[in-house]
């Protein structure tokens, strides 16, 4: 049976810090699934619907540079190490997300949000302090912070350039993959979060989407 390796606090801060660096740096992370994207074909749209389309896709890139921090976060403060080792391959599968949503911003000739950095910090925070009340608080976070992502990628399916193929492909396997990894975070015995914290949630990711769209 092969022994799993055991990595000190050290460690683990050198591989989240390698992990905010690919993060936050555009062009950095390398995608281990081909975009959705390719598979159809560039439409004709105007300046008005590439701005509006690279502002929600923007959006939802700002949203994996979250989801990257809360999951290194909650990696970095985890008791058990399979909460931990989850958390970790779950960052992996967000860096899909992450890549396809830079490709698709520049190609609709936009730019992802300098405020990255900022929402970086701040998810990274919540992260390891959700990790360090305890793994079933962590894994409840993971799955209402998901379901808040869903929500955000279904309102902007129907609100993208009907015309955009491109960014819808983008956005459903996104969205099939999110609500796997909700509905996994459940299954390993998270928490069910109250409605009302899941309002204060909805409330602060306003915040984000709001700022985020234009800067």
């Amino acid at each position: 049976m092969k022994q799993r390796r055991r990595y000190s606090l050290f460690d683990r801060l050198i591989t989240s810090g390698d992990q905010a660096l690919r993060t936050l740096v555009p062009g950095a992370a390398t995608a281990s699934r081909a975009t959705p994207a390719r598979e159809r074909d560039a439409a004709e749209m105007t300046d008005a619907e590439k701005k509006h389309a690279a502002g929600l896709m923007r959006i939802n890139h700002t949203g994996e540079v979250c989801a990257q921090a809360l999951y290194q976060g909650q990696a970095l403060t985890a008791k058990l190490p399979d909460v931990r080792d989850a958390m970790e391959e779950a960052a992996e599968e967000e860096i899909d997300h992450l890549v396809w949503c830079e490709d698709r911003i520049k190609e609709l000739g936009g730019r992802t949000s300098l405020l990255n950095p900022m929402f970086y910090g701040l998810s990274l925070g919540i992260g390891a302090a959700a990790g360090k009340i305890s793994d079933r608080v962590s894994l409840g976070f993971v799955a209402a912070t998901e379901e808040q992502v869903c929500n955000h990628l279904t309102r902007h399916l129907s609100e993208l350039p009907v015309q955009d193929d491109k960014s819808k492909a983008v956005l459903l396997q996104m969205l099939e993959d999110e609500s796997k990894h909700a509905s996994a975070a459940l299954d390993a015995g998270g928490h069910k979060f109250p409605f009302p914290v899941k309002l204060a949630m909805t409330g602060i990711s306003k915040v984000m989407t709001k700022s985020v769209y234009r800067v």
